[in-house]
C-alpha cells in the first residue's frame, strides 16, 4: 500500500488536522511530518520533509497545506522527481493526476473550504495517471 505523507505550516495546521481526521475515518494510513500546533513555522522546512519522503518511492504521495498553497508548491517542486500540484478546484485536482502524474497535492487553507479540501484529497488519492502521451510529457519535466 502506498504511503501518504502530510504536513503544513502554521496557517495550514487546522486544515491539515481536518484532513488527517478524514484519512483516519477512511482508514487511510498516513504519516504526519508536523508541525504539532499552529505556532509560526517556515513552510519550506515542512515541504522539504514531505518531498524527500515522497521521492523515495513512486507510489508515495504527499499532502501539503499552507495559507495559499503556493509556497509549499514552490518548495516541494525544487526536488527532482516531485510533481507538486496546487489544486483549487475538482478539475485542476483530477487533471493534476490524470495528465501530470502529480505526487504531491498542495492546498491553500485561506482559499478553499474544508469541504472542498476533503473532496480534492479524495479525488487526488483516487485518480490514476493516464499514461500514454502524458508519460512522454512528464518525462520532459
Amino acid at each position: 500500500m502506498r504511503k501518504i505523507f502530510i504536513s503544513s505550516d502554521h496557517a495550514g495546521f487546522k486544515l491539515k488536522e481536518q484532513i488527517k481526521d478524514y484519512l483516519k475515518n477512511k482508514k487511510i494510513k498516513f504519516e504526519d511530518f508536523g508541525p504539532k500546533d499552529d505556532s509560526s513555522v517556515d513552510y519550506p522546512d515542512y515541504a522539504h520533509k514531505v518531498a524527500k519522503r515522497v521521492k523515495l518511492n513512486k507510489t508515495h504521495v504527499g499532502i501539503l497545506v499552507c495559507g495559499s498553497g503556493t509556497g509549499m508548491n514552490i518548495a516541494a517542486n525544487k526536488h527532482k522527481n516531485i510533481r507538486a500540484a496546487q489544486c483549487f478546484n475538482l478539475k485542476s485536482t483530477k487533471l493534476s493526476r490524470l495528465h501530470n502524474d502529480a505526487n504531491i497535492i498542495t492546498l491553500g487553507s485561506r482559499l478553499i473550504t474544508k469541504k472542498n479540501a476533503l473532496k480534492f484529497v479524495s479525488v487526488f488519492l483516487n485518480t490514476k495517471f493516464e499514461g500514454g502521451r502524458h508519460s512522454r510529457r512528464v518525462k520532459k519535466i
